[in-house]
């Protein structure tokens, strides 16, 4: 992967997270402009970046699983829309390990803001099992976080494990 990408990429995952965790939205603009500039790698880097279905197979799928998530008011589409986007900047030889970091950080972080969620509400969720109202608990447990950080998290760590494949 080119330096000037993986860093530029990381320059907007900063952008585009603050913009997250500001708004909750991540506008469409980011996705068709990833969409736009992955064309532009193909041109540039024929090496790294091809038009194939090898190189759709991540993005299409992460786009589905998205979808679903957001069906199930578990992830916003603006986050599903730009991640699906942003791996077709990864160039396929690196896109498992991708997904492997991204999925590593979303547990950890889910995992934190699940515990945190239940040592903020302790005495709340106690009351609510006694009282049987389990309406309130699910509104506890049903807040979104902003999904942005996360990714910019694990594109850190995905530089990380391919710095050897990162050129000038």
């Amino acid at each position: 992967m080119p330096v000037s990408v993986y860093v530029f990429i990381f320059i907007q995952l900063l952008y585009v997270s603050y913009i997250d965790i500001q708004s909750r939205k991540i506008a469409n603009v980011w996705s068709i402009g990833n969409i736009f500039l992955f064309l532009v790698l193909v041109l540039f880097f024929p090496n790294n970046y091809i038009i194939g279905i090898e190189t759709l197979l991540y993005p299409l799928g992460i786009f589905l699983a998205g979808f679903l998530l957001f069906i199930l008011k578990i992830m916003g589409g603006g986050d599903s829309k730009y991640l699906a986007s942003l791996f077709l900047l990864i160039p396929v030889a690196h896109q498992d390990q991708a997904l492997i970091s991204l999925s590593v950080v979303t547990v950890i972080v889910g995992l934190s803001v699940f515990i945190t969620n239940i040592l903020k509400n302790l005495e709340f969720i106690i009351q609510a099992f006694k009282e049987g109202n389990i309406v309130q608990i699910k509104k506890i447990f049903g807040k979104k976080f902003a999904f942005a950080p996360v990714i910019l998290i694990s594109w850190i760590f995905l530089g990380w494990k391919i710095k050897k494949h990162i050129f000038f």
